[in-house]
């Protein structure tokens, strides 16, 4: 077998020169600094805070401004340049205005100085060949002669100068520090891990998966209100429902049509039509991103109603469909009394703010109308082709999971189920008796499925069932509470009944290090230096609260990244970096616009928490990219002994 798999390793290193170049340049990659990684996490579709924070590497962009230029030019200089870099073009454009020829060109050679320099500094920690794949090739040789050091040149200065002089004389100084601004925003952070929850709410979420999609490096750990659209996009009709009534509940259907080009034009026509004469008074409030509420237009009021009973329905099915779920207590419709207009909700009867349901067939209230099977048929076309869905849902399978061990860390959305007393809580969803890790591993299985197995099997209707657990569910570790109580908190007055519990976890984490470092170790992970890196509920830093739990252990970086949650959380979001000197949070400013940034230079970072400093510098060989390109070396190794003793020509 050993041999077997160097005559396939000999393919790509036909020789004992080319074993030997590749284990030489493995070797020196492992001495390098380790690259810097950037977490986000509940970005919730706020697509230009997403870009202007990846821009600015939380702040790391403007550090390394700061460590280039320092005293040597003020502070407005510096804010410029930084604000250049994040945005060069549109910048370009303003700056140039009203200069004459002159000043342009002096403005011209300083700022290439600066930028080259900032190039080298957040290059130091990459092989050449790195950076020269990261160079667009139309400017390549350029940007490679200004930024690597030519030791046989005597006078280097002037050389670096007239290159300089060269770029701004035949007319190409905005194409170059374009391409010199991007190149800094994409040598700034090495790796970029989403923890979550990219869609609903805000505006944007295709947009910022159309950035992920050409990102270079990066993972995605499933939030909940990701696994429902992964849902829709493998046709689960409960999952559908979902997403359409959360889009029209925030006012964000054109995420949908516009962004997906899924035609909702049947469900208004089935709604206007359903509903023209219908109380829709618990359907007349939307909220909008900055969490106020106004009154919708009809038509959307009427798409809200009938698509939240086309929701009941479906769930009511995938409950009744899977008594592993143990989700009975929320079949509602069938314990609705129409004529006192009251429901039975957790053995009490309540009344009902609205009983006007003209689709509800008493007899079989969870069964679709024949024009709401229709309606669905067509709604399950939508979601399953859509070209661009598609494209951005194979993305969140192909780097997406439900946990990641990254680098002595552990990455997950929502929490790990635990019992009162600390333990962990055992599932008997997908028919076995799971927990922890386990548990995990089975339900990323079935969220596989859902879209992999083929259409119309029992593998991948569980599948999407699951997806559709996994969003709303008792134990779902994506979820994490008792249950979601959208009927009752739209029909049932009384808000004890709109309570969602929180898994126990969420109060153990708070300081509890033990329960942090058991959770660890049930993935593997053990060691001072490992951290559960968590997101999923919003810190409310107004409060007092902290993102740093349990000892350390614990990071919370959901602070609000959704401008809903910014009244509630005093902030506009947590991210965190890890360099090879330590690892901190950044605490964020509220962001007004793109175009704000770029006319008054402002930014988005207040604050930095540190979160630990390595006793010693972090190298590649200590990374788990490290630990692959030593097996990558061993294995070269061998090869080379295979050539050389004649085992292998």
């Amino acid at each position: 077998m050993e041999e077997k798999y160097l005559r396939i390793l000999s393919r790509q290193f036909p020789t004992e020169q080319a074993a030997a170049s590749e284990i030489i340049n493995l070797s020196s990659i492992l001495s390098l600094p380790k690259g810097t990684e950037h977490f986000l996490t509940d970005i919730h579709g706020e697509a230009e805070q997403f870009q202007h924070v990846l821009k600015n590497g939380s702040g790391t962009v403007k550090r390394k401004v700061e460590a280039v230029i320092g005293t040597k030019k003020p502070a407005e200089y510096k804010r410029q340049l930084t604000t250049l870099i994040y945005y060069p073009k549109e910048k370009l454009e303003i700056i140039k205005e009203g200069m004459e020829k002159e000043e342009l060109e002096a403005w011209y050679l300083e700022t290439l100085q600066y930028l080259v320099d900032v190039v080298k500094r957040v290059s130091s920690k990459y092989t050449r060949s790195k950076v020269r794949r990261a160079i667009p090739g139309e400017y390549r040789y350029i940007v490679e002669e200004l930024i690597t050091e030519k030791e046989e040149i005597y006078d280097k200065e002037r050389y670096y100068r007239e290159i300089l002089n060269t770029i701004v004389e035949v007319g190409v100084a905005d194409s170059v520090i374009i391409t010199l601004c991007n190149l800094i925003q994409r040598m700034v952070v090495d790796h970029l891990h989403i923890v979550g929850d990219i869609y609903d709410r805000g505006p944007g979420p295709h947009l910022i998966m159309d950035t992920l999609c050409s990102y270079h490096s990066l993972d995605i750990v499933w939030g909940n209100h990701d696994v429902v659209w992964m849902g829709a996009a493998s046709g689960d009709v409960a999952c559908i429902a979902n997403v359409i009534r959360m889009s029209v509940r925030y006012g964000n259907l054109s995420v949908i049509e516009d962004g997906y080009g899924i035609n909702l034009i049947p469900l208004a026509a089935f709604a206007m039509k359903q509903y023209e004469n219908s109380d829709l008074s618990c359907f007349h409030l939307k909220e909008n991103n900055r969490g106020e509420f106004f009154n919708m237009a009809k038509v959307e009021s009427q798409m809200y109603k009938a698509i939240t009973m086309i929701q009941f329905k479906a769930e009511g099915q995938t409950i009744k469909r899977n008594p592993d779920f143990e989700m009975d207590d929320q079949l509602l419709l069938d314990k609705i009394d129409f004529e006192k207009k009251t429901v039975i909700c957790g053995g009490r009867e309540y009344p009902l703010k609205d009983c006007d349901f003209p689709t509800i067939d008493k007899n079989d209230p969870f069964a679709f109308s024949q024009e709401e099977e229709q309606v669905v048929a067509q709604l399950v076309y939508g979601f399953t082709n859509s070209e661009k869905l598609k494209k951005h849902v194979r993305l969140l399978y192909e780097k997406g999971s439900l946990y990641k061990v990254y680098n002595g860390n552990l990455l997950y959305h929502g929490c790990i189920p635990l019992n009162e007393d600390a333990s962990f809580t055992h599932s008997s969803v997908g028919g076995s008796d799971l927990y922890g890790r386990a548990l995990y591993d089975l339900l990323e299985g079935y969220a596989r499925k859902a879209y992999f197995a083929p259409v119309g099997s029992r593998e991948r209707q569980k599948g999407g069932d699951i997806l559709w657990y996994l969003w709303c569910g008792p134990k779902s570790p994506s979820y994490g509470r008792s249950k979601m109580t959208t009927f009752e908190r739209l029909f049932i007055e009384d808000e004890s009944t709109h309570a969602e519990k929180k898994d126990p976890y969420y109060r153990f984490i708070e300081n509890d290090e033990k329960v942090a470092c058991a959770i660890l170790k049930e993935f593997g992970l053990e060691g001072e230096h490992s951290h559960i890196i968590n997101g999923h509920v919003p810190v409310e830093t107004k409060k007092g609260q902290t993102p740093i739990k349990a000892g350390g252990r614990v990071l919370m970086i959901d602070g609000g990244f959704s401008k809903a949650y910014h009244a509630k959380t005093g902030i506009a979001g947590y991210t965190l970096a890890i360099d090879s000197h330590g690892m901190w949070i950044v605490e964020h400013e509220e962001f007004e616009s793109k175009e704000d940034a770029i006319r008054r230079e402002t930014d988005i970072v207040s604050d930095n928490l540190k979160v630990e400093d390595f006793e010693r510098r972090v190298y590649v060989e200590d990374t788990d990219t490290g630990k692959r390109l030593k097996e990558e070396i061993e294995d070269l190794k061998d090869l080379l002994t295979a050539y050389r003793n004649g085992i292998l020509e």
